[in-house]
Order: C-alpha cells, then sequence, then structure tokens
C-alpha cells in the first residue's frame, strides 16, 4: 500500500497531509490560500496522486509559513509513501504548454535534493498570492522529499499560467517517477542497491 499521512504541528502552522500514490488523482485541498489551493488541485490531479491536504496557518502573518509547511508534508508523505522505492521508474520529465506558457521539468527521486528553478513572473502577486511563494514551496518539497527537481519556464507572459504550468509539469513528471516500472517491477533503481 503506497499510502502515508503526515500531520505537521509548529507554532506557526498545523498541517495534515494524506496521498496515496496508486490514486486517480482525487484532492481535497484546505489551507485557506485560494490560488495555492488551486494549485495543489492541480499538482493531485496531474500526478494522479490522490491527496487530502489540510492547513492551519499563521495567515494573519503572510501566507509564506503555510505554504512552505505544506510542501515540507508533502515532501515527507512521498518519503514514507515510497519507502525503499523498490520498482518505480524513479525518473520524470514533462514539457508541458498551457496557453502562453511553456513550462519543462525534469525530475529525479534521489534522495538527494536539489532544486534548479528558473521561473520569472511578470507580476509580484497573483490575486493575493505572492509569487516568489512558488519557488518556497519547491524548495521545501524538493528538501523534505529528497527530490533532484528542474524547473524551466520557457515562454510566459501571465503569471497565472506560469505558475499553474509549473505546478502541471512537475505533476506529470512526478506520476511517472513514482510509476511501478513494469520491467523491474522487484528492483530498486539504482547500481547502488539503495537510494
Amino acid at each position: 500500500m503506497r499510502k502515508a499521512k503526515i500531520e505537521r504541528a509548529t507554532t506557526e502552522t498545523k498541517i495534515s497531509v494524506e496521498i496515496d500514490l496508486d490514486g486517480t488523482g482525487q484532492y481535497d485541498c484546505k489551507t485557506g490560500v485560494g490560488f495555492f489551493d488551486h494549485m495543489l488541485e492541480q499538482l493531485a490531479r496531474h500526478s494522479l496522486i490522490d491527496m487530502t491536504i489540510r492547513a492551519d496557518g499563521d495567515l494573519h502573518i503572510d501566507d509564506h509559513h503555510t505554504v512552505e509547511d505544506t510542501g515540507i508534508a508533502i515532501g515527507q508523505a512521498l518519503v514514507a509513501a515510497l519507502g525503499d522505492k523498490r520498482g518505480i521508474r524513479r525518473y520524470g520529465a514533462c514539457l508541458l504548454a498551457m496557453d502562453d506558457s511553456l513550462v519543462r521539468c525534469a525530475l529525479d527521486l534521489s534522495a538527494r535534493p536539489f532544486l534548479v528553478m528558473n521561473m520569472e513572473f511578470p507580476t509580484q502577486k497573483i490575486g493575493s498570492f505572492d509569487t516568489e511563494l512558488v519557488r518556497e514551496f519547491f524548495q521545501a518539497l524538493s528538501t523534505h522529499g529528497g527530490i533532484t527537481l528542474h524547473i524551466d519556464a520557457l515562454h510566459g507572459v501571465n503569471s497565472h499560467h506560469i505558475a499553474e504550468a509549473g505546478f502541471k509539469s512537475v505533476a506529470r513528471a512526478l506520476r511517472e517517477a513514482v510509476e511501478p516500472d513494469p520491467r523491474k517491477g522487484d528492483a530498486i533503481p539504482s547500481t547502488k542497491g539503495m537510494l
């Protein structure tokens, strides 16, 4: 059963994340940050990872802690659900077009976290959401999920489209990486014998 539930409580946030890697992309995301919920829904839908997310954060300050801590909890849930990573494809990539935006993602579930993100947003906000928080989310996801994650926005003029294409491209790459490999279903995908 490739499922996990993570509870994370700090003085700033209380986060609950449940995931099922073998789901159908069902989602129920309530963080109190509207645009972020929309992005998390894209992440679930396009990765086919079922996600139930609840966040109660210090939104009276700003959205930063809620977004970052949700990324931490999702990363930790991925690690728990993947276990020793036996039988997965490990790598994933996606080149995703959405209207004016084109975003490329490549990732490796290597247990060696590293983020390379080249995404420029024409505006500082999408509604009330700070665009700089897109990086904070992916940094937290990469670090706590043990993911080598490269995201490049190749084109885009609309901040909403760029961000959404980014989340969708990561989702599609993640879907590929966590899928069972039909040719090596019992093997750790590394010559080291572990990840």
